[in-house]
């Protein structure tokens, strides 16, 4: 039995009915050149710029997820050297899609599926690199829920994974990379977790780096159809020359408050263009969860295009003398970027994702869109697994942005 109809008959998905089409991205330009004549035209092949280009930048992706990092970084033209993660499904993801389609033998990562506290940084280090051949960059984002700002009061406070920061820095320690890109939710930031921090902030100085950051970005300032706010900490090595001016890098889009100082920023983009195209046939994550007769008829009467739960009448006894959680049950706003992608994104109960117009919650194949994850990018291990690796992901438009910066600042000027 294919994975795709095993998906079909469990109880809680089924399959998502479609919409309208929609533009789809345009692919890169290619490289130009100037002829005899001084006019502009397509370079005819790469051999020869290949020959001249120095070698790619080498990073590794520590709690690589589903590989939202990685695949930035692949997309930036660095090259993912290993990446370490101990989730069976993100594992299988992982590897469908990172490691199994790369042709070249050479270019396709070592994927550790292990507990990074149980993997000695030094192996790592001993298996991949040389005195010739040195680390770049580390990326990763280590598990954030401990700090998540959904957590209230003291929650979240001696989490065990808060300290996998740590960790995280530890490998930073053996591999010694010029420089080291960490995401994390923005409760990173919040007074009752600032010993993690500080932490990893001393830690990161005593060992040779030095900080920028860390700094807060929203992904739709950068093109994303979601609003996203996460935090960036990124860290060179002294010994190495990094132009300052390429970070954090310059937001592409920004609020009419924004546009009103910088008309050279775009208009946030929307929800839209997640829906407008047809869901690609045959694919395991175009799948939605199976709600009750009675819920159906609840999204029903809500509100299309942005409508809530109050609109819809349904007020459960938990909304009782309780203002938070107001989007639970509402529809996404075409009009609008579109909510952040938690781990929960695929469940209407825990946040603004039932489809705008359909009557159920947004389907994996949605949500992986407002990561901006590429159709044929496919999630293992069904709709919930499928949901929370596209909710854990850093966004591979985003990333791709952000390592590109990296680059520029480290003097690889990959756009030319």
């Amino acid at each position: 039995m294919n994975s795709a109809n095993y998906l079909l008959e469990d109880p809680n998905v089924q399959r998502a009915s479609e919409v309208k089409a929609c533009p789809t991205v345009p692919e890169s330009p290619p490289l130009l050149q100037a002829n005899v004549r001084g006019e502009v035209e397509p370079i005819a092949g790469n051999v020869a710029q290949a020959d001249i280009e120095a070698p790619p930048l080498k990073c590794v992706d520590l709690f690589a997820g589903a590989g939202g990092f990685s695949a930035a970084a692949m997309q930036a033209n660095i090259h993912v050297v290993a990446a370490v993660e101990m989730d069976k499904h993100a594992c299988s993801t992982y590897r469908a899609n990172l490691v199994d389609k790369v042709e070249d033998a050479g270019r396709r990562p070592k994927l550790y599926e292990k507990n990074i506290l149980d993997l000695n940084p030094r192996d790592l280090l001993d298996a991949h690199f040389s005195e010739d051949s040195s680390c770049d960059i580390v990326l990763g984002g280590p598990p954030c829920q401990g700090f998540s700002v959904h957590r209230i009061n003291d929650a979240g406070v001696g989490d065990p994974r808060n300290s996998l920061i740590l960790r995280y820095f530890k490998y930073v320690q053996y591999l010694k990379p010029r420089a080291f890109l960490m995401e994390n939710v923005p409760g990173l930031l919040w007074p009752r977790h600032k010993k993690f921090l500080d932490a990893f902030l001393d830690e990161s100085k005593r060992s040779g780096y030095r900080i920028l950051g860390p700094t807060p970005l929203d992904a739709r300032d950068y093109g994303l159809p979601q609003r996203r706010k996460r935090i960036f900490v990124l860290g060179v090595r002294n010994d190495v020359f990094f132009n300052d001016a390429e970070w954090p890098p310059k937001p592409s889009h920004g609020s009419e408050k924004a546009r009103l100082k910088d008309p050279d920023l775009k208009v946030w983009v929307n929800a839209a263009v997640v829906f407008a195209r047809p869901l690609p046939e045959n694919d395991e994550n175009s799948i939605h969860m199976n709600h009750s007769a009675a819920l159906v008829e609840v999204f029903k009467a809500t509100p299309l295009n942005g409508g809530s739960r109050h609109d819809s009448g349904r007020l459960l006894p938990c909304h009782d003398d309780h203002d938070g959680h107001n989007d639970v049950y509402g529809r996404i706003d075409p009009a609008k970027p579109g909510p952040t992608m938690t781990t929960a994104c695929v469940n209407p109960s825990k946040g603004r994702f039932v489809h705008p117009t359909e009557h159920h919650g947004i389907t994996a194949r949605h949500a992986a869109r407002f990561q901006t994850f590429p159709d044929d990018y496919v999630f293992k291990g069904g709709l919930m697994a499928a949901g929370k690796q596209i909710g854990n992901a850093v966004p591979i438009m985003l990333g791709e942005v952000l390592l590109r910066a990296v680059s520029r600042g480290l003097g690889r000027d990959i756009d030319d």
